[in-house]
């Protein structure tokens, strides 16, 4: 009780001369509190149920419509040394290693080679797999969007964000605001639970990196009533998800063209949102603006800190879609089929035989 009581003391968190008492409830007013957050737990779950029965009946005959098809594999022929040396060494061996498999299978080294060839390529996704994963974030992210950007069109934060700071902390909460903190926290948690299961990714690590980031910055927003903030960022991060993962699911389905033009679409989304409109506007209105009503204090600092580390997660996706984007441009390299090579990143589209990889939530 001692450490939580230190943990959570009013200096820390909040302007001088203000506290956890001014949050609560009187006059009819309703505040944001902590014991909230536990309702994400069973939201979490019940994202899990529904993305499983909507992989499986409308992901599922969406693919079949757009006949999104998986061209047959020819399986590794079984040998149990190449295989145990497979699971348990490298599924990319060295050329020395292959010599010395070549040895002890009684296989040429051509042979070894395009045995460990076709066992990798057993094992990449299959275009159904991606394309169910696509078309479920897709669904989230649009409808995310929408109710976002229908519970802010008309508050006046949403055009003066220096409104985001009127009246702090005791800024009352609103049935649309709990809804809309509960399911975007309840869906980031469910993607951490189901992260080991989806589709490997290189950046796996960064995918970790921001889901934490931006469950601990929604959270830590609605235990000190950061709220009108967390709604803001919440929206520009829906904002363009929408677009990537329709374009996977166009390129999945072969259709070229219409996945260009998306994902060009998205990247200039992207930019405008996560690189002009998220640290000129919001992050500028989160670190400058408050300093000219409190002096700074611990909380501030925190919840500017997360949002950097966003930016800077921002700013390394960026890079890599705008060199994306600039080879989806007409009279540029055109994009090979996602088939040609072994899975190695989320969007496939990269018309280069080693795709660059990323991960934007």
């Amino acid at each position: 009780m001692e450490l939580s009581d230190w943990i959570w003391q009013d200096r820390l968190w909040f302007p001088a001369g203000l506290g956890w008492a001014n949050l609560k409830d009187r006059d009819g007013q309703v505040f944001a509190k902590g014991r909230d957050l536990w309702v994400i737990f069973p939201i979490a779950v019940c994202f899990l149920i529904i993305r499983q029965i909507f992989e499986r009946t409308v992901a599922v005959q969406l693919a079949s419509l757009l006949r999104v098809r998986e061209k047959p594999r020819v399986r590794a022929a079984p040998n149990t040394t190449l295989e145990s040396y497979f699971c348990n060494a490298s599924k990319f061996p060295s050329q020395s290693s292959v010599e010395e498999l070549t040895k002890q299978s009684a296989c040429s080294v051509r042979q070894v080679q395009r045995w460990f060839r076709r066992r990798r390529n057993q094992e990449r996704p299959s275009q159904i797999k991606k394309f169910r994963e696509a078309c479920w974030r897709f669904t989230f992210y649009l409808l995310a969007f929408i109710a976002g950007l229908g519970a802010l069109i008309d508050k006046p934060w949403f055009y003066d964000m220096e409104e985001m700071w009127n009246g702090f902390p005791t800024l009352p909460l609103l049935p649309s605001q709990y809804w809309y903190y509960m399911i975007e926290l309840g869906f980031y948690i469910s993607l951490l639970f189901s992260v080991a299961t989806d589709v490997k990714r290189k950046d796996f690590k960064e995918q970790i990196v921001h889901h934490v980031a931006t469950i601990l910055l929604i959270s830590f927003s609605w235990l000190v009533n950061y709220i009108r903030a967390g709604t803001l960022i919440m929206l520009v991060h829906d904002a363009s998800d929408y677009l990537l993962e329709s374009a996977k699911m166009f390129n999945y389905a072969g259709w070229r063209k219409t996945c260009n033009y998306i994902f060009i679409l998205f990247a200039a989304v992207f930019i405008l949102t996560r690189l002009v409109i998220l640290p000129f506007w919001i992050i500028h209105t989160t670190w400058v603006y408050p300093l000219t009503l409190y002096p700074p204090f611990f909380g501030f600092y925190f919840f500017n800190g997360l949002l950097f580390v966003l930016q800077c997660l921002h700013i390394f996706w960026a890079g890599l879609i705008l060199r994306m984007a600039i080879k989806f441009l007409p009279g540029n390299v055109r994009i090979p089929k996602p088939n040609h090579y072994r899975e190695v990143s989320w969007t496939e589209i990269e018309p280069s035989p080693e795709p660059y990889t990323m991960y934007v939530v």
